[in-house]
């Protein structure tokens, strides 16, 4: 895809649902030139907004319909926005499931104005079915309490102190955020079920003996919607480490008020009595809890009582960094 990009967040109700624009401001901020949002749009990446005349003249190449929403569906009325964005001579890309050209009108408009469509959900190749044999190489895959808590941010935040230290690492995008900040990856959730832990393998295949794969983790155990393909994820990645992340402001699981969220405790052995499948001797490598929406010296205080309790590494991936989940994994990889 072209580079400027323009986020469209439409009118989003919350944070969360722009978690997608959200990544890409934060990740990479130098390949975006602003924000297009609605009236009642309640989500701000803190880019600049802009109207799509103004995102035109500032050179952008792509709209990036940059939200998530439970069921990756396209709102009617956001389509002048795509329509126009490609009559301004803007590509379109997008994450949801909803495919581009089967919008009315927008398929038509690329066609007419000989603009490309990109649907970074889906992808041409097959997959196998899973295989579940063991492979060199050497894998991190972050999990959850529930889906939205940190899990790229802590995959990426990982892979990122990995490459400061020298070490070999590499992150492995497995949702449409982490595809278009890596520019690479398989939209997990996409994938029809039989193929996801086969996709999973394809993604992280043999490597050298000390070679970290960071994968990027989906859905959660233990969310009724997306505990499909979170297990697919752990079957398919073979991790030998996870990293459980956790949102502590939390009521419920996200788009379910009947649910309440697991504790702590109960997290640890549901994921490695799934994982050991393909994998029995995975272990936790640590704790990341997005600390960012309580005070300084409560999130402190968490984060240390959370170590204390746990005997793992606790961080916040990006107040704190990953330094201490890292040092871990290195002793890992040494033994």
């Amino acid at each position: 895809m072209e580079r400027p990009y323009l986020l469209f967040l439409g009118d989003v109700a919350d944070q969360l649902a722009a978690k997608t624009g959200q990544g890409i401001a934060d990740w990479r901020p130098e390949w975006c030139v602003g924000q297009l949002r609605l009236p009642g749009c309640r989500a701000d990446t803190g880019l600049a907004d802009l109207t799509l005349d103004e995102a035109a003249a500032k050179g952008a190449k792509t709209l990036i319909v940059a939200v998530a929403n439970s069921g990756g569906t396209m709102p009617e009325h956001w389509t002048e926005i795509l329509t126009g964005a490609l009559a301004r001579g803007m590509d379109v890309a997008s994450g949801l499931h909803t495919r581009l050209a089967t919008i009315p009108g927008v398929g038509k408009a690329a066609a007419k104005h000989g603009r490309k469509l990109y649907d970074v959900r889906y992808t041409d190749r097959t997959f196998d079915t899973g295989k579940g044999h063991k492979r060199a190489g050497l894998r991190c895959l972050t999990v959850g309490t529930d889906c939205s808590v940190g899990k790229k941010y802590t995959a990426l935040a990982i892979t990122k102190e990995m490459e400061r230290r020298g070490l070999k690492a590499d992150f492995r995008a497995t949702g449409q955020t982490g595809i278009f900040i890596s520019e690479r990856g398989v939209a997990i959730d996409a994938v029809i079920s039989d193929f996801i832990s086969g996709a999973a393998e394809w993604l992280t295949p043999g490597n050298d003996p000390d070679h970290w794969d960071i994968v990027e983790g989906q859905g959660s155990l233990f969310h009724a919607a997306f505990a499909g393909v979170t297990l697919g994820l752990l079957h398919g990645a073979q991790p030998d480490a996870l990293v459980l992340c956790h949102e502590p402001t939390r009521k419920h699981m996200r788009g379910l008020p009947h649910a309440p969220i697991p504790e702590l405790k109960d997290c640890f052995e549901p994921y490695l009595q799934m994982t050991s499948l393909t994998n029995p001797n995975c272990r936790f490598a640590g704790i990341s809890i997005d600390t960012h929406l309580l005070p300084h010296r409560m999130a402190e205080r968490l984060l240390k009582d959370t170590e204390d309790r746990f005997g793992l590494p606790c961080v916040d991936s990006l107040a704190t960094g990953t330094g201490p989940i890292v040092d871990y994994l290195e002793k890992l990889c040494a033994n």
